[in-house]
């Protein structure tokens, strides 16, 4: 059992499990009954998203400079209460089902998932390399 840390649109790996969409907006133009078979997710979980307000002040993110600032807004976002308790509960699923958690971000290195991924990991979780 583990957790894996994806971009949504990629292909689902084997044994990858449940697909949570930590993202702040559903895909436009998709419907709702088409996300997994698209290699979308299986579930919006948005608990775990940017706000709409840091999302809209620093994207896109075209330098180091804003990704440091997106980068510390969105730390103190996940320092919530019902933040820090929605991570703690997917780092113990992690260690009892395989599930992942994404993005729909090209590169990995400035997206919020690659954050959530390290929260996570400091949390504990089996995160799958």
């Amino acid at each position: 059992m583990a957790l894996s840390v994806v971009r949504f649109g990629e292909p689902k790996l084997p044994g990858e499990g449940l697909r949570l969409g930590t993202v702040r907006r559903a895909p436009r133009g998709v419907k709702k009954a088409d996300y997994a078979a698209k290699h979308l997710y299986d579930v919006w979980f948005p608990n775990l998203a940017p706000s709409e307000a840091l999302l809209k002040a620093n994207f896109p993110i075209t330098d180091d400079a804003q990704w440091r600032t997106f980068k510390r807004k969105f730390l103190a976002e996940m320092k919530s209460t019902t933040a820090q308790r929605d991570l703690e509960l997917v780092a113990a699923l992690s260690h009892h089902t395989d599930l992942a958690i994404g993005c729909y971000c090209n590169d990995a290195q400035r997206c919020h998932r690659s954050i959530l991924g390290d929260l996570l990991n400091r949390l504990g979780a089996d995160i799958r390399p």
